[in-house]
């Protein structure tokens, strides 16, 4: 069992990874995420290996492990749009190679929406995707990201991830990210009935699958669909609810993320606050 709570952040990668070391060191962090590119574009630093080497020593000296690094908001594989599909898969396949640098760490992204298309074909559009950049040789598990459901997005039940996965060929390579302000705007209980929930995933995909958490409190009550985090035991899910995520049996031993409307001075009080309700 794990002596402390594996937990981090999503960090800015304007100073390069060092820069994110240190931030994760200032914050207390054992883990983070940060966007592979800008989140809003396509647009990619070119990878400086003495920086990288330089974090590589920082995290290995102060047990920093299972990074997730996020696809940028843009990525969409099953949009109706050529193009935008097109700029999916290359993305995605330049993101797994640069990820390489910073070998068997985590890359999550969200599923997209069909954009009209039908749940069918997104599902069929994802799976597509993820058949044509997924390798054997590839260290970085690709994460599936549980979603709000709101519009046409492609996520927000776990048969639809399931059905993404049952597709893909290269399964090894694959994994789910669960979010919990995504999964409580979605409908799924995790507040009152967080065993039900984790039963619900476990018979639909696999708890085996479940790599990475998202730990997020919501602005909106239980199955809005609408996808606003709050900082935690500010929203509707709350802190004693959250603290259970932390601590439940399935989960614990998972790296967890803060996404929380913070600056590093709230994610380092947030980290702080969510350890010392971790039961060892």
């Amino acid at each position: 069992m794990r002596e402390k709570l594996k937990i981090g952040c999503h960090l800015s990668t304007s100073g390069g990874y060092t820069q994110m070391g240190k931030d994760a060191l200032y914050i207390g962090a054992d883990t983070f995420a940060f966007f592979t590119r800008n989140p809003r574009g396509g647009g990619a630093k070119a990878i400086d290996e003495n920086d990288v080497k330089k974090f590589l020593k920082t995290a290995a000296e102060n047990g920093i492990s299972q990074l997730v690094a996020h696809a940028p908001y843009t990525l969409n594989p099953c949009s109706s749009n050529d193009h935008l599909r097109e700029f999916a898969t290359d993305t995605m396949k330049d993101d797994l190679l640069r990820l390489e640098y910073t070998p068997g760490n985590y890359y999550n992204f969200h599923p997209g929406s069909h954009t009209g298309q039908g749940i069918d074909v997104g599902i069929e559009e994802i799976a597509s995707l993820l058949n044509a950049v997924l390798t054997k040789d590839q260290t970085t598990t690709v994460l599936l990201e549980t979603m709000t459901g709101k519009g046409s997005e492609v996520g927000g039940r776990f048969e639809e991830i399931a059905e993404i996965i049952r597709r893909v060929e290269l399964k090894d390579k694959l994994g789910v990210c669960l979010d919990t302000c995504h999964v409580w705007d979605a409908g799924y209980d995790i507040k009152e009935n967080l065993d039900s929930v984790l039963k619900e995933f476990d018979d639909v995909i696999g708890i085996e699958k479940l790599k990475a958490i998202h730990i997020n409190d919501s602005k909106n009550p239980l199955g809005a669909k609408k996808d606003r985090h709050e900082k935690i035991g500010n929203g509707y899910i709350g802190y004693e609810a959250l603290c259970r995520v932390i601590n439940h049996p399935a989960l614990r031993e998972l790296p967890f993320i803060l996404e929380t409307p913070n600056e590093l001075d709230g994610y380092k009080h947030e980290i702080e606050l969510l350890r010392a309700a971790y039961k060892i």
